[in-house]
């Protein structure tokens, strides 16, 4: 007799699908992903509707260091994501969203790049 085993989905991707099936982006209010590694950070606005990304930031680009400033800490880096996600948003005439935290619990990072949104005059 043949036993088949399945894999088991990590918790944080099982919460990442229950949050899915009720956020959902459209044309005019797009949604913001945010992806959190152990090391860095990265917000992406995405349209549900034509499965595109319309703008992106992460902590590994020139414009986010400097202005989270040299050796800051994960939590400021965050910040500065989520400010600078913001300001291409608005550039891009987005200027209200949905937040999807990607299955991660809502404190440190995933809240810093929240209030940087926010700060960036993002509404959600």
């Amino acid at each position: 007799m043949r036993i088949k085993y399945r894999k088991k989905l990590s918790p944080r991707k099982r919460r990442h699908m229950r949050v899915r099936a009720k956020v959902n982006g459209t044309t005019s209010r797009p949604r913001l992903n945010v992806f959190r590694s152990s090391a860095h950070i990265y917000a992406q606005i995405i349209d549900d509707v034509a499965g595109h990304t319309l703008v992106s930031a992460s902590d590994l680009e020139d414009e986010v260091q400097q202005k989270a400033g040299d050796g800051a800490a994960k939590a400021a880096r965050a910040t500065a994501v989520g400010q600078v996600v913001a300001e291409r948003a608005k550039a891009a005439g987005i200027d209200s969203v949905i937040f999807d935290r990607g299955g991660f619990l809502y404190h440190g990072r995933i809240k810093a790049v929240a209030d940087g949104a926010r700060e960036g005059g993002l509404r959600f």
